[in-house]
């Protein structure tokens, strides 16, 4: 992964648009070191999902439901600050955020259709349990104590 990688793909041909990422580098927190306190390593990444157009309608309303616990004013942040070089920090966001709306667009799961259990499969489970519980009556020694 050579410099910053190009667009990024949410799904399909929807792609987060650069020019909506609002970046923010800060220090990181943790442990000091030489030059450790002097490089702003951490990055916040902001991307307002109120306002976006790059999103069709239906995902962005998905998404606005699904990550309201998580909007300020319509605003997603994703912070990263594992790494020390603040561009993998930056890669790191830009995919977190990705997957973060790629999950948050998503379709809904199709709903479960209920399924009758066969009669023989039900008969075959008591049969089990009662011998199993048979098998454990036997092992309550009341006669042999």
């Amino acid at each position: 992964m050579g410099g910053m990688s190009g667009p990024y793909l949410i799904r399909g041909s929807v792609s987060l648009p650069e020019a909506e990422l609002m970046w923010r580098f800060s220090r990181s927190s943790g442990p000091g070191g030489q030059h450790v306190n002097t490089s702003d390593s951490q990055v916040e990444l902001r991307f307002d999902l109120a306002a976006t157009e790059a999103l069709p309608p239906v995902w962005k309303e998905r998404a606005l439901e699904r990550l309201a616990g998580r909007l300020v004013n319509g605003v997603v942040t994703v912070r990263a600050s594992e790494h020390r070089s603040q561009w993998r920090n930056r890669e790191t966001a830009a995919v977190r955020l990705t997957a973060l709306l790629a999950e948050a667009t998503a379709p809904p799961p199709k709903p479960r259709r209920a399924t009758k259990i066969p009669r023989g499969i039900n008969e075959r489970r008591l049969r089990e349990k009662k011998q199993r519980s048979d098998t454990k009556r036997g092992r309550q020694g009341r006669d042999w104590g």
